[in-house]
């Protein structure tokens, strides 16, 4: 029994490294050339830490840890690198997976980039105004475009419709 449970811890405390790891060396850079720019030490300034390590290092998320995975008013949700906006409120499911999820975003807002990282092939989503990475894009989603865009919370804002 001893063994197991030390095979499993062993085995929990990799994946944790390899999605630390991730974040540190990946880069949301892989487009460009962007229309809003700043340097490291500026995004720093400008992002809160977490926002920082989701949208400048390709971090992520605890799941169920962000609010708007919950938020049901009519609105729409922003980059939070540059204001952007993503996503509406009308194209927002819930997915069961604890992040916020879509099946369409906004005309114009985001680009895709081939992630390879966890030995496994994603397509990793960025906003198109700054790079930002707001998390991947999966083919498991609702219709009409069958399309599930997971998003971490922390790299959005959300402006609800007055």
């Amino acid at each position: 029994m001893c063994k197991r449970r030390q095979i499993l811890l062993g085995f929990t405390a990799i994946a944790g490294g390899v999605f630390a790891l991730r974040g540190a060396f990946s880069s949301p850079h892989a487009g460009g050339p962007y229309e809003v720019n700043h340097t490291d030490g500026e995004w720093r300034k400008l992002l809160s830490p977490q926002q920082y390590y989701i949208l400048r290092q390709a971090g992520t998320e605890r799941a169920f840890s962000n609010p708007l995975d919950h938020e049901k008013r009519t609105g729409a949700y922003l980059c939070a690198g540059c204001k952007l906006p993503l996503f509406s409120s009308q194209t927002k499911f819930d997915s069961g997976t604890g992040w916020p999820s879509f099946w369409k975003p906004l005309d114009n807002a985001i680009e895709k980039t081939s992630d390879t990282s966890l030995g496994m092939t994603r397509d990793e989503v960025h906003c198109r105004r700054c790079g930002g990475h707001l998390g991947h894009v999966f083919d498991d989603g609702p219709p009409p475009t069958g399309l599930r865009y997971c998003m971490n919370g922390t790299a959005m804002i959300f402006v609800s419709k007055i």
